[in-house]
């Protein structure tokens, strides 16, 4: 008979074949050791001879890894390492309720990942197997280590996640400190693991689930409890938003209706006068001004462009007439131009002359003429000077018509402009009448519509502060309940705080006392040694013998969770020798059965262990930063 849950083998290849180091692991106490110099009395030659850099917080995060974390190191280191072994591999040979999971990992290059029951880690690495991942190993796990039931009550939010935040907790970071009881992952360490992403009150919900120290019903009531949380924190939020809305929107109408803000009272009780009073505006602003007739403005429009158009008809005959009289006059001076020259051609032709030999026609016809025969045409002459005569007379009186005509319409032009500009004047004046009276119509008619907002607003507020408050109330009885079942689980935290005690008193000494306690506001660790100590030693040293108390009750059976614990350099700086060599010997006593120790507990230290605890088979391995060859990869990477 052994633990339910222990490695028993650590083994790191190079490549296939080619074995880097091997570490046989058993139930109860093992320790990594990487001795500081000072603590053996030696001289500090180099500072690669520190005891640190040696690869104990590596050999941890490799055992995580081959336990079901996705990385083993952050991302630098785990390229340096891949660099130096492209072909590397770690695995380890692990026991679930007596089957033997041979788990193989890459470190360098490789993708495959396996994960196979009843074979060792030689007959995986040389068969020819198919890669697995790791999901059989975390399903045996969850499903035989965990149980369904515990599984349910882990908040993660992917299938195969709760073994993963157990591990988390039983495997703290080195640099968590372990200075929190629920620190458990750091962003420093890459790890990836959904306990990061755990709020405290998660956490504290998946340590109860763990150690079996709350109900289904209890988690559901939490789960119910966050929900009515957050939204009567959205409730109230929402509500104070409308306060202060609302107390705009009141304080915006107040000034605009010119109110007293004195002679209002708070709340809904002054929406009916500022109501009023909005409404008292808008009857006076129903009444048109005298001097402002608003409601002909179609009409007032038509008449301003009528005698806009009419102006326009009289500047175009202007230009009509302007443009003929220059040439009737014109004409004129033309047809006076032609009556002297006719007149002289009449009289030549009442008295001719012989255009052949300038002989008077009447002597010619009275002598005889032999050269010409020909006499002038006297009518033809006449005729045209009475044609001249008469488009003369016409002519002028069409100029006088048309002077007259001009006469008339520049007298008529005059008042024409003068109705037309006054007509559009009144047209722009009417529109800003109507406009500035629409404006303030508007303005007090949205006064109004604000004060009927107003009070839909505050009703609203008021609805949404009877909400809060009955989800504050409704918050506050589902707190009662899950008290009432927190002290129902009261036996759990009784024998945990037991085993918390004891441990405290076995490593600081009688005198010492410990205490666990779970109410409302978390769990809370006390060390009671002349008063309740709080120091950054104490407070590590409450964390690690909590841990301590729990691995003991796994040990009786008592929690779903495996007797398994990993601590890296869990030693603070000023936490006295003697009281973490106490550390050592508590686990090694608790190794003290007639059967095997049902529990593993693997410890790295750079701390000188007790000395009777510096040989096998407690001590499993001994690393040192220098030289190279004593490093955990055997190299410096």
């Amino acid at each position: 008979m052994g633990p339910r849950f222990w490695v028993r083998r650590l083994v790191i290849w190079e490549k296939p074949g080619v074995l880097l180091r091997e570490n046989f692991l058993r139930p109860g106490l093992n320790i990594v050791w990487s001795p500081d110099p000072a603590d053996q009395g030696q001289t500090i030659k180099s500072e690669s001879n520190l005891g640190h850099g040696s690869g104990k917080t590596l050999f941890c995060r490799l055992l995580r890894y081959v336990l079901g974390e996705d990385r083993f190191s952050p991302d630098d280191q785990r390229f340096r390492i891949a660099q130096a072994y492209p072909e590397g591999m770690v695995g380890a040979e692990v026991m679930i309720d007596g089957t033997q999971w041979a788990v193989l990992r890459p470190i360098g290059s490789g993708r495959h990942h396996y994960a196979v029951p009843d074979m060792g880690l030689e007959q995986v690495l040389t068969g020819d197997i198919a890669a697995t991942g790791i999901t059989p190993f975390l399903k045996a796990v969850e499903g035989s280590i965990l149980s369904k039931d515990v599984v349910a009550l882990v908040p993660v939010e992917h299938p195969l996640q709760a073994w993963l935040v157990a591990l988390a907790w039983l495997s703290r970071d080195q640099e968590c400190r372990f200075d929190k009881v629920l620190d458990w992952r750091s962003p420093d360490s890459d790890s990836d693991s959904p306990a990061r992403g755990l709020s405290t009150t998660k956490l504290l919900d998946a340590l109860r689930g763990l150690i079996g120290a709350i109900v289904p019903e209890e988690y559901r009531l939490r789960a119910e409890i966050g929900e009515l949380e957050t939204h009567q924190k959205e409730v109230a939020q929402e509500a104070a938003r409308q306060v202060w809305e609302m107390e705009r929107l009141r304080t915006r109408l107040i000034a605009e209706l010119e109110l007293n803000p004195n002679d209002l009272l708070p709340g809904r009780l002054s929406v009916e006068p500022l109501r009023q009073a909005a409404k008292a505006r808008l009857t006076r602003l129903a009444a048109v001004l005298p001097s402002v007739d608003v409601t002909d403005l179609d009409g007032l429009r038509s008449r301003a462009d009528e005698a806009k158009q009419q102006v326009e008809n009289l500047k175009h005959a202007l230009a009509g007439i302007g443009a003929r009289i220059p040439e009737i006059e014109t004409l004129i001076r033309q047809i006076k131009g032609e009556r002297p020259g006719l007149s002289v051609e009449i009289d030549n032709r009442e008295n001719p002359l012989c255009p052949v030999c300038d002989v008077p026609i009447s002597r010619a016809l009275a002598e005889g003429c032999n050269l010409s025969h020909k006499l002038p045409d006297l009518d033809t002459a006449k005729q045209r000077l009475e044609q001249l005569n008469r488009d003369l007379a016409a002519e002028e009186s069409r100029l006088r018509s048309n002077q007259l005509d001009q006469e008339r319409l520049r007298q008529e032009l005059s008042p024409a402009l003068e109705q037309s500009s006054a007509l559009q004047q009144q047209v722009r004046d009417v529109e800003r009448s109507r406009d500035e009276r629409s404006d303030i119509w508007f303005n007090t008619r949205r006064l109004l519509d604000d004060a009927n907002r107003l009070e839909e607003g505050l009703l609203a507020q008021e609805g949404k502060h009877a909400n809060a408050e009955e989800l504050t109330k409704a918050i506050e009885l589902k707190r009662e309940q899950a008290a009432a079942f927190r002290d129902a689980q009261a036996d759990v935290f009784a024998c945990l705080s037991n085993f918390f005690d004891a441990i405290i008193r076995e490593m600081v000494g009688p005198n010492a006392g410990g205490k666990v306690t779970l109410d409302g506001n978390g769990l809370k660790l006390s060390v009671e040694l002349g008063g309740d100590r709080s120091t950054a030693a104490i407070d590590s040293l409450k964390v690690i013998a909590f841990d301590l108390a729990v691995m003991c009750m796994s040990i009786q059976g008592d929690t779903r969770l495996p007797a398994f614990l990993i601590h890296d350099s869990p030693r603070e700086a000023d936490l006295g020798l003697s009281v973490y060599h106490r550390l050592f010997h508590v686990v090694r006593n608790l190794e003290q059965t007639e059967n095997q120790p049902l529990f593993q507990y693997v410890v790295t230290t750079t701390t000188r262990p007790p000395d009777d605890l510096v040989e096998k088979p407690w001590l499993c391995d001994k690393l040192g930063g220098s030289p190279a060859e004593a490093r955990l990869l055997r190299r410096d990477l």
